[in-house]
């Protein structure tokens, strides 16, 4: 399922929530009123791609592991989001289309993103974690792992930040 990736751990993104906090972020945190990527947003009709932080692409790019869209938007992330957080087209998970019963708790991407990983160290970026998926994680999967749940309503912060920095510098398993 995954493509090679050299080793490097994979970050799984989340749009809603963790880019695109239910909160607008504070006057610092995003674009200038000048930027002239703000016609984009308005044609896109979504005012919300405004509360994208345009620091967050150069942030998790910064980190070095491969980044990867797992989310609802599907494709539709690499057309939207990436381009106004500077980042490259990224690997999309594309969901299976059953709706199988995940298990009691067990958030619906849980399973599915660990078999997509094929075994290899990974950190999940969602404002939806909880503990029964990272007892999942750590039953299921035998390489390290950190399940991060961001606040979603002010989205990736610079503690977030330094949670995943200080894993992947560590290398230890974290769930």
């Amino acid at each position: 399922m995954t493509p090679g990736f050299a080793g490097r751990p994979v970050i799984f993104l989340d749009v809603d929530g963790p880019l695109i906090p239910f909160k607008a972020r504070p006057v610092g945190q995003r674009r200038p009123s000048g930027d002239t990527t703000r016609r984009q947003t308005e044609n896109t009709g979504n005012p919300l791609l405004d509360r994208l932080n345009p620091e967050d692409g150069r942030r998790l790019l910064a980190l070095g592991c491969q980044l990867v869209w797992a989310t609802t938007w599907m494709a539709e992330a690499n057309e939207v989001v990436s381009p106004r957080l500077g980042l490259p087209d990224l690997p999309v998970v594309d969901w299976p289309d059953d709706d199988e019963e995940t298990g009691r708790g067990l958030h619906w991407k849980t399973a599915f993103l660990t078999q997509w990983v094929a075994g290899g160290p990974f950190v999940w970026l969602d404002d939806e974690i909880t503990d029964a998926d990272r007892r999942f994680v750590m039953a299921h999967h035998p390489a390290r792992a950190l399940l991060h749940r961001v606040d979603p309503y002010t989205g990736l912060t610079e503690a977030d930040f330094a949670v995943v920095h200080r894993w992947v510098q560590e290398g230890h398993r974290t769930v």
